[in-house]
């Protein structure tokens, strides 16, 4: 572990006081002030550079520590517990030089940090974690979750790969932020970010590709949560599962009677994938202003799948403004499936672009409530989706839907 500033300097001496009478003076106290401001800002740097160093860092590390990585490869496998920054003085943890960012490789998981309040992470990467590669918790005291955490700039990869591995696994977290991260390739039967009992959140920006079984899921009480301007490409079988299936005793706080409930999910890009977004034991959810290309069966379920007592059925749903190009070939159920135990006709659907590039004649989808203001048979004129570009060319039809009709 090394600590920077070399020897330090000396505080100049104080001025006599008829001397801060002056501008002059007055000039030279600010510029004190901010001298001793800067310094200690950087006594609260501390560089590591192996997994050794970061721990002892981290044990030491108050609000307002920044620990910088070294470029390199960490063991994966390490766990931190109780770490606590303050409002405005967050402990970060990320890369000396974030063109080089450091690799956790390996363990059961790559990082697990549990209990923790107002920390950052920052421009990792976190690869060939065997259960998941990145997993922060309430340290099982439901009561009290971690809080106020920002993940920025991480790259999660190669989770698993077989059965329920996550590439970030959040479990009783309050008010977060995800932005600009990329997990790739996790576990067949998992979550690129799977969130039990999470509440105000934002995962913004991030980019999900090749995985397993959903992209984003958010379940088990899980509320006010938004994810906004992300890409999914080919991200499993639910580019988003709003909802999901959780045992009783996992909910945070406690059960109330939904899986998931107050979601917005906008201006995201999907490609691939069975279904772009699922509503799954939902008590209310939004899903507007999103481009959806070739999904291979639906544009969106609807299904329940815990039935406790107490449970509402699958409601309150909003599909508006979304920008849907599928290809009849796999295209089931009309774009919507809906399963038992449900409540479709609370569902509102409205203002959406449908558009099937191969039977343009056939685009019309089949929903569980009348849509109002829809279009249909209309080429949205794409930019160049054969590499990935799905804005809008000038004089589409579709100015103002999907992922670039988002203000």
């Amino acid at each position: 572990m090394e600590e920077p500033g070399g020897g330090g300097t000396e505080a100049p001496a104080f001025p006599p006081r008829d001397e801060l009478r002056t501008a002059a003076g007055l000039c030279w106290a600010a510029a004190f002030l901010l001298s001793l401001a800067g310094s200690a800002a950087r006594a609260a740097d501390v560089r590591v550079r192996d997994a050794a160093g970061l721990a002892a860092a981290l044990k030491q590390a108050a609000p307002g520590t920044r620990v910088l990585l070294a470029p390199g490869d960490y063991a994966g496998g390490l766990l931190f517990s109780g770490m606590a920054g303050a409002p405005g003085r967050p402990i970060v943890v990320g890369a000396e030089d974030p063109r080089n960012p450091p690799r956790f490789r390996g363990g059961a998981e790559s990082l697990h940090l549990s209990d923790v309040a107002y920390l950052e992470l920052r421009d990792l990467i976190l690869t060939g974690g065997t259960g998941n590669g990145l997993n922060i918790d309430d340290g099982g005291t439901f009561d009290t979750p971690s809080h106020h955490v920002v993940l920025r700039n991480l790259r999660v990869t190669d989770v698993g790969p077989h059965g329920n591995r996550d590439g970030i696994k959040l479990s009783g977290l309050d008010d977060f932020r995800v932005e600009d991260c990329t997990v790739e390739r996790w576990g067949d039967g998992g979550s690129a970010i799977d969130m039990v009992g999470c509440h105000r959140g934002v995962i913004g920006g991030c980019t999900f590709r090749q995985g397993g079984d959903d992209g984003v899921q958010m379940k088990g009480g899980t509320a006010e949560v938004t994810v906004r301007r992300c890409r999914f490409e080919d991200a499993g079988a639910r580019g988003v599962n709003i909802g999901g299936s959780t045992g009783l005793q996992f909910f945070r706080p406690k059960p109330q009677g939904y899986e998931a409930k107050d979601i917005r999910v906008e201006g995201n890009t999907f490609v691939g994938g069975d279904a772009p977004v699922a509503f799954v034991g939902v008590d209310g959810a939004t899903v507007r202003f999103n481009t959806v290309y070739h999904p291979r069966k639906w544009a969106l379920r609807i299904l329940q799948e815990t039935r406790a007592p107490g449970f509402v059925p699958c409601r309150k749903g909003v599909f508006e403004d979304n920008l849907v190009v599928f290809r009849l070939e796999g295209w089931t159920e009309g774009g919507t499936n809906v399963g038992p135990g449900t409540a479709p006709a609370t569902f509102r659907f409205a203002r959406n672009f449908w558009y099937c590039a191969d039977h343009p004649d056939r685009s019309h989808p089949t929903l569980p409530s009348p849509e109002t203001g829809g279009v249909y048979g209309q080429d949205p004129r794409f930019r160049d989706p054969a590499k990935g570009d799905f804005s809008i060319v000038p004089g589409s039809p579709a100015a103002g839907k999907g992922a670039t009709g988002l203000k």
